[in-house]
């Protein structure tokens, strides 16, 4: 088996774990803050078929962004609705960044873990499905904080503006998708991946941080 399918599927079931918990973290925040949507809908779950996006999914492979299904979200629904969709948002990312720490425990702990040019077969699969769990949770949370909608950045952003200004984000989010996927695509046609050069030293310092591995 070649270098890169051994990758390729070595980050499948990461990025299910990944994406699933981060969907249910929205859902769940939410309902204790009252909303109950993503309950009624089914999706306060940790079923990963609930949460996953064929197209989303293949498109993370193919362009390097994906998504999954959003998380429906009914912000009259909360006490303090500009607080309380801050919060729901930020869930997400910090429950990557929460399986990150976690998982660079283990790699502290079990330094072993870590995989070498020596391994090989089930052990090798096993370690990098161990490395790309804690590298794709890290990316995730660093990704999903940028304040573009639809990402949860915007939304915690929405949370800080002050009642006049939230019209901002409400405006982003008719062209947000379509500006993320322009600066992936772009990046891509002239060789030059925007969002690895931004965010880049941002995942590998912090992947450093929780795990002491230099990527």
């Amino acid at each position: 088996m070649s270098s890169n399918i051994l990758n390729i599927m070595a980050m499948i079931l990461p990025i299910l774990l990944s994406l699933t918990v981060h969907e249910f973290s929205h859902g769940y925040v939410a309902w204790r803050f009252g909303d109950n949507t993503a309950k009624s809908m089914g999706r306060l779950t940790l079923n990963p078929l609930s949460h996953i996006d064929p197209i989303g999914m293949l498109m993370l492979f193919v362009v390097g962004m994906g998504w999954a299904k959003p998380v429906p979200i009914n912000i009259h629904a909360f006490r303090h609705p500009k607080r309380d969709l801050a919060l729901s948002a930020a869930a997400g990312p910090a429950s990557n960044f929460l399986m990150a720490a976690v998982t660079g425990l283990f790699f502290r702990v079990f330094p072993g873990l870590v995989p070498l040019g020596g391994d090989t077969g089930i052990l090798l699969f096993l370690k990098l499905n161990l490395f790309y769990f804690l590298l794709i949770n890290v990316g995730l949370g660093i990704f999903n904080l940028i304040p573009i909608p639809p990402l949860d950045g915007s939304k915690i952003l929405r949370g800080f503006l002050p009642d006049g200004k939230t019209y901002i984000i409400d405006y982003m989010e008719r062209y947000g998708g379509f500006f993320l996927f322009g600066i992936v695509l772009l990046g891509r046609a002239i060789g030059y991946p925007v969002f690895s050069r931004l965010i880049g030293p941002l995942i590998y310092g912090l992947v450093r941080f929780f795990s002491g591995i230099s990527v």
